[in-house]
């Protein structure tokens, strides 16, 4: 990205290592970016840690694992560039590859749920024009910040683009199984917040609803019967996750199953 004629001297890098034991801060100061170590294992900590560290007005937060081009995000900073739009994201395409066939059966059912229309989360980047960045002051140090963004952000003034990013499927059962607990119990902890939300936050304008124990069915599988055989395994692990989520000495802190240090990026 950085050798493409793509960037120029008006986009900053910012790299937030959020207690990384790699070699990832070494590799991004070689590269000649700006690093920051945050000792805390925090995805909010680490983006907040970012925010505070560049001055730029459009802001584009990136996963660490997500992979991007300076094409890409140009695109994205000029979207939340026009009128009445305050916040855009790629077309995401879970990359199911390699993955064992209840992963890919999964995601065949959860690819097609309405909840992730018109939805900022789901795609490990998230770009936000200076009118979004100022309704709010910090990130909540909640695990579904991608859920918080999209709250602040009204649905008429959030764009899709063309563009379309890979988003990698856990290559095993298991991962994926760690990956949906988080997930689930990121889920719970956004609704606990917009409930308790102090007010520097301001009030979410548009949040996801709540969770749809029978979307699966409604929306998906009575609309495509043939996907009976990915809707016993879709509810399985499902299943599977929850009871894993409420197990004892579970923690939110387990991974999604793929490497995960936190970037962001303008």
């Amino acid at each position: 990205m950085l050798e493409s004629p793509q960037f120029g001297a008006d986009m900053e890098v910012v790299v937030a290592a959020n207690g990384c034991t790699d070699d990832t801060a070494a590799i991004a100061r070689s590269l000649g970016v700006h690093v920051l170590e945050i000792s805390t294992p925090s995805k909010a900590a680490a983006m907040n840690a970012a925010d505070q560290a560049t001055s730029g007005d459009v802001r584009i937060y990136v996963d660490a694992d997500m992979p991007v081009t300076a094409e890409l995000l140009r695109q994205l900073a000029d979207t939340v560039s026009r009128p009445g739009i305050v916040a855009a994201v790629p077309r995401p395409l879970v990359d199911t590859s390699g993955s064992a066939w209840p992963v890919r059966a999964y995601y065949a059912m959860n690819a097609r749920l309405p909840v992730f229309r018109n939805r900022l989360f789901g795609r490990g980047i998230i770009a936000l024009s200076a009118e979004a960045r100022s309704r709010f002051d910090r990130i909540p140090d909640i695990t579904a910040d991608d859920m918080f963004l999209d709250a602040i952000v009204g649905a008429d003034e959030k764009a899709e683009i063309e563009a379309v990013v890979r988003v990698r499927a856990p290559q095993r059962t298991g991962d994926l199984i760690r990956r949906v607990a988080r997930a689930r119990e990121g889920n719970a902890q956004f609704w606990r917040f917009v409930r308790s939300a102090p007010p520097a936050y301001g009030l979410p304008v548009d949040p996801v609803p709540g969770p749809s124990s029978w979307s699966w069915l409604r929306d998906v599988l009575l609309r495509s019967p043939r996907l009976l055989p990915a809707a016993a395994c879709y509810v399985a692990i499902i299943l599977l996750a929850e009871a894993k989520r409420r197990s004892p000495g579970w923690s939110v802190r387990s991974g999604w199953g793929r490497r995960e240090f936190p970037q962001l990026r303008r």
